[in-house]
């Protein structure tokens, strides 16, 4: 299906010169493993290596170029000193200097006599400039191979940036011409060049100001992106709208009987959002709903209510979420409302074995059990349901696209709802989401307390464990929630453990501790003494950010806050201020902070708002961080930086919906570029939804 012009594009990125599978493989964890990966791995630095002045000229500190005559070579007397070769030219002495280096080998490659150019840092040292490890040193009649300005671009250890750039020159001149997919109009106002020279430009800045998103080149490229991205979207929503739904409307009596049963009435939002859901639900066009709610905005319910107008019209529904904790803490919750409106109501997860998870199977497919809630074991393919007519997925950005639809072909024409409790900024939503509707619930429950939220340097740990003893003797419970230090568990993991034995000379052996390395049992073990009341403090990895219910925990502590996402404290602080008591969150941080990371905590202290949060984490960290980099599910834009592109991305929404209004089978001679577009971008599913043509 891929247009053959891309196929240059599409090789492995070992194809290119200098990269064997040794340097392809750091390649491919840098970029990515195909050659189109390479090209938008875009330069993040130049180094200008044009001014060329005599020796005695050259500034202390600048990088220059420079043609000398090869003097002499000094041999060092033992290891720890430098390898020394004396240059000149008219005005001046320079010294190379070389550490831990074969001196036979520098005589071969500079011999005296020989004139040569040499380009790198001068430093003057004791009256005499410097250059230690030249970055080049070439013969006179080869100065050409010296670039002039040299790209930098992001590296990783023991990939040579020489041959990295070796692999991006050959790239470039395999990279296509291109049939010109941006409206005419728009790409003269903007003035912009052609996509193959953006991409050429991109890798051959000239200077620092190619390098700034707001460069016309950049704009170019990130508008591209945006562009497939918002196509590609549109082209989605329609195939799903053409998908004939089904109306799907229940008479109420059991939605009457959970409302009489919850001890509080629904807000304002929850009811406007059901109004919607209903509505949808009771359409010929296929349900496909965003439900965004704040931590304890009241989600469960209103996906509950959605659920049983399904049943009352004779169907069943299912509720998947993404782990086994927050699976059984949704059946625990809906289990007593269930059982107040006589449905019947069953948990499935990977841990269900044997004769109990096939009752549980024979009742589903028999239509006896209209309500399922589970975590991905619902794909599995023995999981068959008579009439599944609604599906609500739970956490979606930890669900790729493809899940959702997997589940929703486990039914005729099911209606999906989406349901989110990380509240996303409304730039990410479009990106993310664009091929949904969207609600959003804006309040808190009645009786909701808020959350007293300070910060607190790391160096009085004493002086909070003595606080915290206190608090506990009050019968209060408490989560320690210990920092991502980096990407390896293992590093969490020690913190976690270290903390928790620190912990345990003050409370004994009422600490308890969870962390993602545990089975799935022992966890739940844990959890379960903690909402006992048998521990009166956890401390944990962020395994407890999501979804974690224990009413009577009143005290939150995050350690080294300063390293955790605006998100994720959000998330974490979430966890406490559930019941009737009034609770508090400690941000204990490193007292070296970051402008950036004291943004961030001035924030949680300043708001509760979750969207107010998610702005403001967008604007302070930009958008591929923002769900936290081990949440798969949203797009990673390449060239696009949303917090700088965010008018870019309005335009490209409006753009895609009037080509796809004009053209919907993209086959006119527009449309045919922008096929190519598509599968330039990878968004290989959205062009296969098109007619061919």
């Amino acid at each position: 299906m891929r247009p053959v012009v891309l196929f240059p594009l599409f090789r492995p990125v070992t194809a290119l010169p200098g990269l064997g599978p040794r340097l392809g493989k750091l390649v491919e964890k840098l970029a990515g493993p195909q050659v189109v990966d390479l090209l938008w791995h875009l330069p993040c630095g130049v180094i200008d290596r044009r001014y060329a002045p005599k020796i005695a000229e050259a500034p202390n500190g600048r990088i220059a170029t420079m043609t000398v005559r090869i003097d002499s070579h000094a041999a060092p007397l033992n290891s720890r000193h430098p390898y020394k070769v004396r240059c000149t030219d008219e005005t001046g002495v320079l010294e190379l200097i070389y550490f831990h280096v074969k001196g036979d080998w520098l005589e071969r490659q500079m011999p005296v006599g020989k004139t040569v150019v040499v380009s790198g840092k001068v430093e003057w040292f004791h009256d005499t400039p410097q250059i230690t490890h030249p970055d080049a040193v070439v013969p006179l009649e080869s100065k050409d191979e010296i670039e002039a300005v040299e790209p930098v671009y992001p590296m990783t250890a023991g990939l040579p940036a020489k041959t990295l750039r070796k692999a991006v020159r050959a790239m470039l001149n395999d990279v296509p011409e291109l049939p010109e997919w941006q409206d005419a109009a728009w790409r003269a106002r903007n003035g912009w060049p052609t996509w193959h020279e953006s991409i050429r430009r991109a890798h051959t800045p000239e200077d620092e100001a190619d390098l700034a998103p707001t460069n016309p080149i950049r704009r170019r490229l990130a508008y591209d992106e945006l562009l497939s991205n918002q196509l590609a979207l549109t082209l989605v929503r329609i195939q799903q709208r053409r998908l004939s739904g089904r109306v799907i409307q229940g008479d109420g009596r059991l939605r009457a009987k959970v409302a009489a049963a919850l001890p509080f009435s629904l807000t304002k939002s929850q009811a406007g959002s059901l109004e919607e859901i209903y509505e949808d639900m009771a359409s010929e066009r296929r349900m496909l709903r965003l439900l965004q709610g704040d931590v304890g905005s009241g989600k469960t319910v209103v996906a509950l209510m959605a659920m049983l107008n399904a049943v009352e019209a004779g169907h069943q529904a299912a509720l998947m979420a993404p782990t086994e904790i927050l699976a059984r803490q949704h059946a625990e919750s809906l289990a007593p409302l269930c059982k107040a409106a006589g449905v019947d109501l069953a948990l499935l997860t990977g841990r269900d074995k044997g004769k109990a998870r096939q009752a549980v199977l024979d009742r589903l497919a028999s239509g006896e059990l209209p309500l399922l809630v589970g975590t991905h074991a619902l794909f599995q393919e023995d999981v068959a349901f008579k009439d599944l007519a609604l599906a609500v997925i739970d956490e979606q950005h930890r669900f790729g696209v493809h899940q959702r639809l997997q589940l929703s072909a486990k039914g005729r024409a099911v209606d999906v709802l989406v349901m989110t409790a990380t509240p996303i900024p409304r730039t990410l939503t479009l990106t993310a989401y664009g091929d949904m509707d969207v609600s959003r619930l804006t309040e808190k429950p009645a009786g909701r307390k808020p959350i007293q939220t300070v910060t607190i340097a790391l160096d009085r740990l004493e002086e909070v464990v003595h606080g915290i003893h206190r608090k506990v003797q009050e019968g209060a419970r408490v989560y320690w929630v210990c920092p991502l230090v980096d990407e390896s568990e293992q590093t969490d993991l020690a913190a976690a453990t270290e903390r928790h034995a620190f912990l345990r000379a003050t409370f004994g052996d009422r600490v308890g501790l969870v962390h993602g390395k545990m089975r799935g049992p022992d966890k739940d073990a844990v959890m379960a003494a903690f909402q006992a009341g048998n521990l009166d403090v956890l401390v944990a990895t962020t395994v407890i950010e999501v979804g974690v219910n224990v009413p009577e925990a009143t005290v939150m502590v995050i350690e080294h806050a300063e390293r955790f996402g605006l998100a994720q404290l959000h998330q974490l602080r979430g966890r406490v201020g559930r019941g009737e008591k009034p609770s508090s969150c400690l941000l204990m941080f490193d007292p070296q902070l970051t402008e950036t990371a004291r943004a961030r905590l001035k924030t949680m202290r300043d708001t509760e708002d979750g969207f107010v949060i998610a702005e403001e984490d967008l604007r302070l960290r930009g958008a591929g961080e923002v769900l936290g980099t081990r949440q798969s599910g949203l797009p990673e834009f390449r060239m696009a930086d949303l917090a700088v592109h965010g008018d870019l991305l309005a335009a490209a929404r409006d753009d895609a919906k009037l080509i796809v209004d004009r053209d919907p089978d993209l086959a006119g001679e527009r449309g045919q570029a922008l096929r190519t577009l598509l599968y330039l971008f990878e968004r290989d599913a959205a062009a296969k939804t098109l007619r061919s043509g």
